[in-house]
């Protein structure tokens, strides 16, 4: 009988020996969800650095499309040359944007602005915008046709050849680059002079 309970007790020592975890064990597995964590928060930071920067460049394609538009609606300063084209002088910095910039004809609706005027008029609300929407940001309306850099990205410098297209360059400083390097490169009209 004594045999009997020396195994009834061994045998309830095995089973409550292996019921358990040992500290090793739980500290590999904490270790493996603490990387597992940590990997998670890292691409969330991702994610959202991604999503504000996608969030940006929409808004300054939206910003440049805008000025296209403007452009494309006064044919009568886009068929003037080059030297003479009010929109070609587009070279905007927001930071030396004036916030009280010289009043210029509010050329809305159907009031009778001329081209100059129009155009001096779209270039005030795009300075304007510009200096709203991205602090630290360039806006350029050049003839262009220049192959971007090594980096994929346009430089701020214009060819200005006659037959290149016009073109806007738009840029802005990211916290990680002090430079306001052009971000968004918006054709406008093809070549001619």
């Amino acid at each position: 009988m004594r045999a009997a309970a020396h195994a009834a007790v061994h045998v309830i020592r095995d089973v409550r020996a292996s019921a358990g975890f040992t500290l090793a064990e739980v500290l590999v597995a904490l270790f493996v969800v603490a990387l597992g964590i940590a990997g998670a928060a890292g691409m969330q930071a991702t994610a959202l650095r991604s999503g504000r920067e996608a969030a940006r460049i929409a808004d300054g394609v939206q910003l440049a499309a805008a000025l296209a538009e403007r452009m494309r609606a006064n044919p009568a300063a886009m068929a003037l040359d080059d030297d003479a084209n009010p929109y070609l002088e587009v070279d905007t910095d927001a930071d030396a944007a004036d916030a009280a910039a010289p009043a210029v004809p509010g050329c809305f609706g159907d009031s009778n602005c001329s081209a100059a005027e129009l155009a001096r008029f779209d270039r005030a609300e795009v300075a304007h915008e510009l200096a709203a929407r991205f602090p630290g940001g360039r806006i350029l309306a050049c003839r262009d046709a220049s192959a971007p850099d090594a980096s994929g990205l346009p430089s701020w410098s214009c060819a200005g050849q006659p037959g290149a297209p016009v073109v806007i360059k738009l840029g802005w400083r990211e916290r990680d680059d002090p430079a306001a390097v052009p971000r968004v490169l918006l054709p406008v009209a093809g070549g001619g002079a």
